[in-house]
């Protein structure tokens, strides 16, 4: 058992910050609140490295250590709602690469899960930076790229750093199918408007049948790993994952969504700031970057920091990314500090790299906020986040420390 104590505890679901305690249990949140009763004798563990007698508490727990967070604030994990840390592999150049495939241009039966590299230096530095939490998958080269997976940043299996896999159904509007298919397959938007399409009548085609066949084998139409891969989608299960950077891809995909009434999120939203109304009407998530980076093609022409604030003003849930490793992972919080600096407000800022993209992914019930029965994945700081000068002292996922910038003491009675 580990508590917090004296922290400055910014929980992101109350705008207002308190003092206060945290005790975590079997890697979850199990109490908040101000003074719990546990009393700490840190001065000789600390300077010896050696741990206090067990001691018991108010309530008759033992064994319990003890971070001071006495000045310091407190924070939730960071989350990251679209990114491909993992795939694409740190140093490594072209080969290491993982998250788009060549050869074809509609492939929903891939998994982002399949590529990820966990031993990959970049989720260190992601990890020791607090952000705890990511959700990774295939890039925008193909019309449809596989599902994304959210995990955790720490770990040497896979299977044992996930969260929740199968989050979402990626699929890419614009300039990227255009150009790396361009000779292949498609050359225009409408092309790739069509191409998807074409995969979700066929899905639905192929569903249905599958549906009426019922229990009767021989009358099941032959299975299609693609088009079985979309029937979550079309059962609204999990969202499609719309890359769309320029306002007229914003709308195709919107479109698209409610033509075959699936879900679907919205990523990158580089031109939301000019269709704020309407991106306010339509009430679904959007997930906004990589900001922090060149206009490196003709979509990219009014990317401007204030897109977040504006939208997030609005009413919209808003997610800050660094579609990692466009921009490192480690500098999320960062890119949501730039953010405020153009004028978005700080308690959304925090809230669009903490409960925005938990929700966004639909992990919204293990991480993203400090609450009760939430995961205990918690960053410790000497100062905000989005300033470049505040040091990250002490991060846990799930109650274990990866990063400690001093030891932990037991409590003393």
């Amino acid at each position: 058992m580990i508590c917090i104590q004296n922290g400055l505890i910014h929980n992101a679901i109350t705008k207002e910050a308190f003092t206060g305690d945290i005790l975590i249990e079997g890697g979850k949140i199990l109490e908040i609140g101000k003074d719990l009763g546990i009393q700490a004798g840190l001065g000789a563990p600390e300077e010896s490295g050696q741990g206090s007698p067990d001691c018991t508490d108010k309530g008759g727990r033992t064994d319990i250590q003890v971070i001071d967070a006495t000045g310091l604030q407190v924070y939730p994990g960071f989350v990251e709602a679209h990114g491909h840390i993992g795939l694409d592999g740190y140093g490594i150049g072209y080969e290491g690469m993982d998250y788009n495939e060549m050869n074809d241009i509609v492939c929903p039966q891939l998994r982002g899960i399949d590529g990820v590299k966990p031993l990959d230096p970049a989720f260190a530095m992601a990890a020791a930076a607090g952000v705890t939490s990511v959700c990774v998958g295939p890039g925008s080269a193909n019309v449809l790229g596989g599902t994304f997976t959210a995990i955790k940043t720490v770990g040497k299996r896979v299977e044992n750093m996930v969260i929740r896999d199968g989050v979402a159904m990626k699929c890419a509007f614009g300039e990227n199918p255009k150009r790396v298919y361009r000779d292949k397959k498609d050359s225009s938007r409408m092309t790739t408007a069509y191409l998807l399409r074409e995969m979700l009548y066929k899905a639905r085609e192929y569903m249905e049948k599958k549906e009426a066949a019922g229990d009767d084998v021989s009358k099941r139409p032959a299975f299609d790993m693609k088009l079985e891969a979309l029937v979550p989608v079309l059962k609204k299960e999990i969202p499609l994952k719309a890359h769309a950077h320029a306002t007229e891809d914003i709308f195709t995909a919107l479109r698209i969504a409610r033509e075959f009434d699936v879900k679907i999120t919205l990523e990158h939203v580089t031109e939301g700031h000019l269709i704020v109304e309407e991106l306010a009407a339509e009430q679904v998530p959007l997930a906004v970057g990589p900001t922090l980076t060149s206009a490196s093609k003709f979509e990219l022409r009014n990317k401007n920091w204030t897109t977040p604030g504006l939208l997030a003003a609005a009413g919209c849930q808003v997610s800050i990314i660094t579609d990692s490793p466009v921009i490192p992972q480690e500098y999320l919080p960062l890119c949501a500090g730039l953010a405020v600096k153009a004028g978005m407000d700080p308690f959304q800022a925090l809230q669009a790299i903490t409960i925005n993209p938990a929700r966004h992914v639909g992990i919204g019930d293990r991480v993203g906020s400090l609450e009760v029965g939430k995961d205990a994945d918690i960053v410790i700081t000497d100062g905000c986040p989005f300033e470049v000068t505040t040091m990250v002292k002490q991060v846990l996922i799930d109650g274990k420390p990866v990063r400690s910038g001093k030891p932990m003491a037991r409590c003393m009675v």
